[in-house]
């Protein structure tokens, strides 16, 4: 039997070519983090060309901090729901590939072999903080960040996998020129992208930083602090891929915080029923009808 999700998408559709041809074709790839099935549904539903399995997000919705508490198989987990969730690309956030350069291949081999589009390392030292952390930020020596990335893509076996590679520079407070010296040399270890990631509340890092690149390979962004800069404007700087990594989280845990609140404060459900979902909402974002469709 082949169950399909809602959206009609199987689990074996090759997307890392969505992604692809869409760095081809310079179409900027909006992309909306998750942390399972459900929030990767919403996001497909709402538009977004992508999901990003979010390791903020992920960490979060068990309940932990964003600091390497959970190994690679819950990462590997979460993306894997939301790959089945929906037909359209899942990028993975694997932080720092789980551990040192094995690891790394290792992590490719089960990214990859569960059918995620794009796996994201990072170049800090193992374990990391969440780059929004004050303390704690420190990188990995370029070089070794280099060989990390070519043992991961050693270990890729499909093509079409798309590879990026994150630098921390800007978030460790190193400059402009760490930052492009970093990237240049992950494009040389194989990167197909790089995410030039900025804590800044204006987009002056990104835009300097891309005022700089050769455009040798596509740009990835994610614009948390920097909320200001409009997708338009990522475009016009010649940015490929713009994550909005966390905000789906964030507004769940306002909407809930809310409506728990009213609920006890009335001591019933009747004023917050006509702002909340049905459960018919519910079961037809699960895919309901596909289910029972099979069911005979």
């Amino acid at each position: 039997m082949t169950i399909v999700t809602a959206h009609g998408a199987t689990a074996t559709a090759p997307r890392a070519f969505v992604l692809r041809e869409a760095f081809e074709d310079k179409r900027l790839i909006k992309v909306a983090g998750a942390h399972d099935g459900m929030s990767a549904r919403l996001a497909e539903e709402a538009g977004f060309n992508a999901v990003w399995a979010s390791g903020l997000e992920i960490s979060a919705a068990h309940g932990l901090p964003d600091v390497s508490l959970l190994g690679m198989s819950e990462y590997l987990a979460g993306a894997t729901a939301m790959h089945h969730a929906v037909s359209v690309p899942v990028v993975a956030d694997c932080d720092t590939g789980f551990g040192g350069n094995l690891n790394a291949a290792f992590t490719m081999m089960r990214y990859e072999a569960a059918g995620i589009a794009g796996v994201c390392i990072e170049d800090k030292i193992f374990p990391k903080r969440n780059s929004f952390l004050e303390a704690g930020q420190e990188l990995l020596d370029a070089d070794e960040f280099g060989r990390k990335l070519e043992a991961a893509k050693s270990a890729q076996t499909r093509s079409e996998t798309v590879l990026i590679a994150r630098t921390e520079a800007f978030i460790c407070g190193l400059g402009l020129d760490e930052a492009l010296r970093r990237c240049h040399s992950y494009v040389d270890a194989g990167a197909d992208a790089v995410l030039v990631h900025s804590k800044r509340a204006d987009s002056s890092e990104i835009v300097s930083f891309m005022k700089e690149w050769d455009h040798r390979a596509p740009v990835v962004v994610v614009p948390t602090t920097y909320s200001a800069f409009s997708a338009d404007e990522a475009k016009a700087a010649g940015i490929s891929m713009v994550i909005y990594a966390n905000q789906g989280m964030r507004s769940m845990v306002k909407a809930v915080r809310d409506t728990w609140a009213t609920v006890l404060a009335d001591g019933s459900t009747v004023a917050v029923e006509p702002h909340i979902a049905t459960v018919k909402d519910i079961f037809a974002l699960s895919g309901i009808d596909q289910w029972l469709g099979e069911d005979r």
